[in-house]
């Protein structure tokens, strides 16, 4: 069973990491208002310190990938390896993970990632221009690339 781990990033707000067999199964990405930090478990705390800018990698994180189709796993792990401070296209996605021509299919697998930050689609742009950020929306993806010193867009 799925356990709840609240957690506040200065400045971002409150975020929640749910594990389940101590493997990240759900992250909601951190809003509203926090005006301190509070992160009671290694990997909340390893969260905060990412939303404060740090170098944080989260390569040892092992992630579920059993609900996702053979082509989401592949997209899921591509994505994880697009290094911080980069950006790749949908198009390009798609192409890292085997299937080129598959942009729509790579964005939809954004569009529902469950693990913001350890499989981090704010790397990922449209073709022309920023693209969207589901319902946080761009200016917080742009803050997201803003953190990893990838700017102008």
């Amino acid at each position: 069973m799925a356990r709840c781990v609240p957690y506040q990033a200065a400045g971002w707000g409150e975020g929640e990491l749910w594990l389940e067999a101590g493997r990240p199964v759900w992250h909601e990405l951190p809003r509203g208002e926090a005006g301190e930090d509070r992160a009671d478990h290694p990997l909340t705390r390893r969260l905060v310190r990412f939303f404060h800018g740090e170098r944080v990698s989260f390569d040892d994180v092992r992630l579920d990938w059993e609900e996702e189709t053979a082509f989401g796993r592949a997209l899921g792990e591509a994505l994880a390896a697009v290094p911080r401070g980069e950006v790749v296209t949908y198009g390009e996605l798609a192409a890292l993970a085997g299937r080129p021509g598959a942009a729509r299919a790579a964005g939809t697998f954004c569009a529902h990632n469950r693990l913001p930050v350890f499989v981090p689609c704010h790397r990922v742009v449209s073709a022309v221009g920023l693209g969207g950020y589901g319902s946080l929306g761009a200016d917080y993806k742009r803050r997201l690339l803003a953190l990893e010193g990838v700017t102008g867009w």
